[in-house]
C-alpha cells in the first residue's frame, strides 16, 4: 500500500537519477541495458539480496530462452494479447536473442522441440555474464544496482521528477528520477520476489490492474464426485509422468485445444507442460462453471479399431495390466489412471475399455494457487498503457515484464516477451526524456 510522504525527507533524496528501475528480474535488466547503453544514468532497485532469482530457479532443468517455431506461430501462443504482443515482439524477435545471448558469450542450440537452449543447458553462466557487462559496459554509462530495497508503493511527480520511496536496512530512503520503470513480476513464486504487493500501489497510480491469477498451473480433480484421487492411487503414482498422450478440451465459448505431449500425475490432480499449455482455457473454464473436463488419448498412434480387437484377444490367463502393458505399450501410470477412473465392468469390456483409452474423460474442479504457478495472468491492463507502456494516467512511470496483463505458454515464450517488453519500455523512456528535454529548452527560452 503507498505510504504518506514527509515532505522533509522528499525535499532532500537520498539519491537522484535519470531513470529508476524497480524490480531486477528479465524485464528490468533488459530496460536497463537499452537504457545504459543509451547514455541514461540508471539506477535499479530490487527488495531480494540478488538479481534475477526466478530466472536462475527458471534455469534449474535447463534455461529455455525462447522458441524456433516461425514468426506467426510463435505470436499465436499469447492468446488475446497475441496483436499486443506481437508489437514488443517485433522489436525483440526470437533470433535477436540468440544474437544478444551470442554477445554475452553464451552460444544456444535448438532442441528436438524448438525449444531454444544454452550450449549449456544452465541460466547462470547468462546472467553472470549479463551483470558484468551491466556494471561494465563497453560502451554507455554502468547501471548502479541497489538490493535489499523494497518499493513502499510511494511514488509523486513534483515537477518534472518522480520521487519513490524504498525501505532499507537504513530506513526509509527516497529516490528521485526522471523516468521510472516498473518491472515487478506478477505474482507466482513470492518466496522469490514476485509476490503481487504492487498491484494497489499502481492502482492508486491510475492504472486498471486485473486480479493476478495463476497461469502454466496444475490443476486438482474429481473423480466420482469426490475431491482429489483415491489415498491409495495418490501415494502410488503422484509425481509420474504420462508421456506421449494427447489432451483436448473446449469451453463453453467455443475455443477449443488438442495437442500431444506429456504431463505429470500430482498427488491432488495433474500438471506439467501439456497441462500448463491449455491452462489459460482449463481455468478461465472452472472460473465461468466451476468445474472443467478434458479427455485424454492414451494411445493417440493408435486406431480404436486396432485397439479394440487387441483386448478382444483370449487373455490367457495373464492379469489385465499385463495385457494393457504388452499388446498396447501402456506405462504403469496410464494402467492405474484407468483403474482409478473406470469401474470394473468398464475394464472388462473390451469395447468400453478401448473408447476410455482413446478418450479417457477427467474433471477439473480448481487450478492450483497462485503461488504454485510458474506465472500469472491478470496484473496491469494493457488498456491503461501507451504503445510504448506508459502509463497514460502518469506520464514518466512505465511497466514491464509478467506484471502486465498477457499469459503465455511455457517453451521460451514467457521469457521472450518479459525481455521484448523490457525493451520496448526502455525505448519509451528514451522518447519521454527527450520529449521532456524539449519542454524544457522552450520553456527556459520564454
Amino acid at each position: 500500500m503507498p505510504v504518506s510522504t514527509p515532505d522533509s525527507l522528499v525535499s532532500r533524496p537520498w539519491l537522484e537519477a535519470d531513470v529508476a528501475i524497480v524490480g531486477g528480474g528479465p524485464a528490468g535488466l533488459m530496460a536497463a541495458e537499452q537504457l545504459s547503453a543509451a547514455g541514461h544514468a540508471v539506477h535499479l532497485f530490487d527488495a531480494m539480496p540478488t538479481l534475477g532469482r526466478k530466472f536462475l530457479l527458471a534455469g534449474i532443468g535447463g534455461l529455455n530462452l525462447t522458441h524456433a517455431e516461425p514468426f506467426d506461430g510463435f505470436v499465436s501462443r499469447y492468446g488475446k494479447r497475441a496483436p499486443e504482443c506481437r508489437s514488443w515482439l517485433e522489436r525483440l524477435r526470437p533470433q535477436d536473442i540468440c544474437d544478444w545471448a551470442s554477445g554475452l558469450g553464451i552460444e544456444t542450440f535448438v532442441g528436438s522441440s524448438q525449444r531454444v537452449f544454452p550450449t549449456d543447458m544452465k541460466a547462470a553462466p547468462l546472467l553472470r555474464a549479463w551483470l558484468q557487462r551491466l556494471r561494465h559496459p563497453a560502451a554507455g554509462v554502468a547501471v548502479t544496482f541497489h538490493m535489499r530495497r523494497r518499493w513502499t508503493g510511494a511514488c509523486q511527480r513534483s515537477g518534472e521528477q518522480w520521487q519513490l520511496a524504498f525501505e532499507s536496512a537504513e530506513g526509509l530512503q527516497w529516490v528521485q528520477a526522471r523516468a521510472v520503470v516498473f518491472a515487478l513480476g506478477g505474482g507466482s513464486w513470492a518466496r522469490l520476489g514476485s509476490d503481487g504487493r504492487w498491484t494497489a500501489s499502481l492502482q492508486a497510480l491510475g492504472a486498471s490492474v486485473l486480479p493476478l491469477q495463476p497461469a502454466n498451473c496444475g490443476f486438482e480433480v474429481a473423480v466420482n464426485g469426490r475431491p482429489g484421487w483415491s489415498d491409495y492411487f495418490s501415494q502410488r503414482h503422484a509425481g509420474q509422468p504420462l508421456k506421449n498422450v494427447v489432451l483436448r478440451c473446449s469451453d463453453s465459448l467455443g475455443q477449443e485445444f488438442s495437442r500431444k505431449g506429456e504431463f505429470v500425475l500430482s498427488a491432488c490432480g495433474i500438471e506439467g507442460s501439456l497441462v500448463y499449455a491449455a491452462s489459460a482455457l482449463l481455468r478461465d473454464e472452472i472460473a465461468r462453471h466451476g468445474s472443467a473436463s478434458l479427455l485424454l488419448d492414451l494411445r493417440p498412434d493408435l486406431e480404436l479399431e486396432k485397439i479394440q480387437a487387441l483386448l478382444a484377444r483370449p487373455r490367457g490367463g495373464k492379469s489385465l495390466a499385463n495385457c494393457l502393458r504388452a499388446w498396447l505399450g501402456l506405462s504403469a501410470a496410464a494402467i492405474a489412471l484407468l483403474n482409478e477412473l473406470l469401474d470394473r465392468k468398464q475394464l472388462q469390456d473390451p469395447v468400453r475399455l478401448a473408447t476410455a483409452i482413446k478418450s479417457l474423460p477427467l474433471t477439473l474442479v480448481a487450478a492450483r494457487p497462485l503461488d504454485e504457478a510458474i506465472s500469472s495472468a491478470g496484473g496491469v491492463a494493457l488498456e491503461s498503457l501507451s504503445p510504448q507502456l506508459m502509463l497514460d494516467s502518469s506520464p514518466g512511470l512505465f511497466c514491464a515484464g509478467e506484471m502486465l496483463d498477457w499469459e503465455a505458454p511455457t517453451g521460451g515464450y514467457l521469457l521472450t516477451a518479459c525481455l521484448a517488453s523490457g525493451k520496448v519500455a526502455a525505448e519509451g523512456v528514451q522518447d519521454y526524456l527527450r520529449q521532456a528535454s524539449g519542454r524544457a529548452a522552450v520553456a527556459q527560452d520564454r
